[in-house]
């Protein structure tokens, strides 16, 4: 049964058009005009997107235990704003975000999907950041957030391998999996949360142990192969945070103290991962 198409999906047709008249479009992929400097910063907003599904999750979930509410609120409406921003700014394009429009059919039909599963994981959203965070929101939140995250991931994938941009294979990859490390700050705190919440709690302490386990088998992988040592030195500082979360995430410590130190802590390695990631997309210029 046909779709009735979505503004996303609106603008991949009116970007497709647009490509047929153009005589230099006809078979061609416009994405091969990117600077490496622009293919660097799609993949890297892209995949903070993944990061900003979870981040959204976790501030809702935050709220919803009481902890630092106003302070949670205000992050949770600049987060939903930002993902909102960079979905768009991904399909039309953004000057201010440096993102070049999409014209990659595919890419644009992905970019779809997420746009649908957003428009429903934005309203329960709204509820907690309105201020009613009840049980029917989390539960929402806890069921959509994964979809979401999923279909921006495979987003992501496919603009690392068919952006077109001079970027090599290998640089995009490694973009790919240091931006991939903001999102796990992020989604283990969210499976803490879920737990702390009594939301499917025995599934999201393993959760939590698994996602944990990957961030620290990628981040030993990523210093391994780095040959730069300012990156590398930013890589070592993200793996002392880590080394003093770590045992709150593994082991699911869901007491107030560990809460507490679980909020002061999420940030500040998020922010530090989210710097080797910039230094990784500066050295591909």
């Amino acid at each position: 049964m046909k779709r009735v198409l979505s503004v996303v999906a609106l603008s991949a047709c009116l970007t497709l058009g647009a490509q047929a008249e153009a005589p230099k479009a006809a078979g061609a992929k416009t994405e091969v005009t990117q600077t490496k400097e622009q293919g660097a910063n799609v993949i890297n907003l892209a995949g903070k997107q993944r990061m900003l599904t979870q981040k959204m999750s976790k501030e809702a979930l935050f709220i919803a235990k009481g902890i630092d509410v106003k302070a949670n609120t205000e992050a949770l409406k600049k987060t939903e704003a930002l993902f909102d921003k960079t979905l768009k700014g991904l399909v039309y394009g953004d000057k201010e975000l440096k993102l070049p429009k999409t014209t990659n059919k595919d890419i644009l039909a992905q970019l779809e999907k997420v746009s649908e599963l957003w428009a429903s994981m934005k309203k329960s959203i709204d509820v907690v950041a309105g201020g009613k965070a009840d049980k029917k929101a989390l539960e929402a939140i806890a069921k959509e957030n994964l979809p979401l995250l999923k279909n921006m991931n495979q987003a992501v994938q496919m603009y690392a391998k068919a952006s077109g941009s001079k970027l090599s294979p290998e640089m995009a990859e490694t973009i790919n999996r240091a931006g991939k490390q903001r999102m796990l700050t992020q989604k283990m705190t969210k499976e803490l949360l879920l737990v702390a919440n009594g939301i499917d709690a025995d599934a999201n302490k393993e959760n939590a142990k698994k996602t944990g386990e990957l961030f620290e088998s990628t981040l030993k992988d990523l210093t391994a192969k780095c040959k730069d040592d300012k990156i590398k030195a930013q890589l070592d500082v993200v793996a002392k945070l880590w080394a003093d979360y770590k045992d709150i995430i593994v082991k699911a410590d869901t007491s107030d103290a560990s809460l507490k130190k679980a909020e002061e802590m999420n940030i500040p390695l998020l922010k530090n991962m989210n710097k080797a990631v910039k230094m990784y997309e500066a050295s591909a210029k």
